[in-house]
């Protein structure tokens, strides 16, 4: 097992396994996330027999930083796992703080059309180590402090629940990464049986559903998965959401050129969160070579935003980051695998 996929209470079960004081997790957990280590043998205040009983149980690798692209306020990596796999993450400097966008599997199964990541079938899942790393490389790398995480990268987290579990544990951890729970969001295209099982988590976490269209028929064309889990099931279980967690839930919406950008979808879009404590993302598309979407004009997405203000949907228009990098999701890592 990789050491960075250990939550804090799994080194204290392993080292009363192996009849030591639980609070030497504590010490191992301040030298990989404070003290930034990359080698037990550097963890000077843990006896020489433990430390080789850590190196036999656990690895400490992490993934390479083989590509990165800088735009305004964004920064684009390709890292290459320890099988020679490669995903993405994105980080966007905010006014708020320094956002990462971390990606959960290989690839991704849920096929959205408009998504470059789904054109490129999943091939696995990250472990909970390949996540943690991509936010301690980008730190090192940039000699930065990530102050919001959001699980909106290659692949769809609710595939990869327990791993994705283990993973906000890790860097939620105050002895960890330390990240605040209402910093971390998990993005879902609406599998509704993982959407319930969240809720009862018990979490501070953010959650944000990827909608992209107000009705069944059009959905139906762009994601896949309405065709298993329906609108009205979906908002059935955003509202049961709602109702447990006392949490405000956001829904995403990509701005595609006449496809989901009309002012009737936007009607559509008001009626059908009427009354939810919700908030709409309008996102511009990231158009790219291999898929023919484009990104809706700038007067059409403002049309659109003031339909949803008009009737009382809070909305915001993401600000747009990567114009100047391979920005759409799954991107970077098709045209470096392409290109090699």
């Amino acid at each position: 097992m990789n050491i960075y996929s250990a939550t804090l209470e799994d080194l204290e079960h392993y080292f009363e396994s192996i009849d030591e004081k639980k609070f030497k997790a504590i010490q191992v957990y301040d030298w990989l996330y404070k003290k930034r280590v990359k080698s037990f043998k550097k963890m000077s205040n843990i006896k020489k027999t433990v430390i080789d009983t850590l190196a036999r149980d656990f690895t400490i690798s992490q993934p390479k930083i083989i590509a990165k692209q800088i735009g305004k306020d964004v920064f684009k990596y390709l890292f290459e796992l320890d099988d020679k796999a490669k995903v993405e993450a994105v980080l966007m400097i905010h006014n708020y703080g320094n956002s990462l966008c971390v990606s959960t599997q290989v690839g991704c199964n849920m096929g959205c059309a408009f998504c470059e990541s789904g054109r490129r079938k999943k091939k696995r899942n990250l472990e909970p180590s390949e996540m943690v790393s991509q936010i301690l490389l980008i730190e090192e790398d940039l000699n930065i402090r990530i102050s919001h995480v959001v699980l909106m990268g290659i692949g769809e987290p609710f595939d990869n629940y327990e791993n994705v579990m283990k993973f906000i544990k890790i860097v939620n951890c105050g002895k960890g990464i330390d990240i605040g729970a209402r910093h971390i969001t998990v993005s879902t295209c609406g599998i509704v049986p993982k959407i319930k099982e969240f809720a009862k988590e018990n979490l501070q976490v953010n959650l944000a559903i990827s909608l992209h269209a107000p009705n069944d028929e059009l959905r139906n064309r762009l994601m896949k998965i309405n065709k298993v889990y329906k609108l009205e099931e979906l908002i059935k279980a955003v509202k049961e959401y709602i109702v447990q967690t006392n949490r405000r839930v956001t829904f995403e919406y990509i701005m595609l050129k006449d496809i989901n950008d009309s002012k009737k979808c936007a009607l559509e879009l008001a009626y059908l969160l009427k009354g939810l404590n919700a908030y709409v993302n309008l996102i511009p598309y990231n158009e790219t070579s291999h898929i023919d979407f484009k990104k809706a004009n700038e007067d059409r997405i403002m049309e659109f935003y003031d339909v949803l203000k008009k009737n009382k949907i809070n909305v915001t228009v993401r600000k747009e980051f990567g114009s100047e990098v391979s920005a759409a999701c799954g991107q970077l890592r098709s045209n470096y695998e392409e290109e090699n």
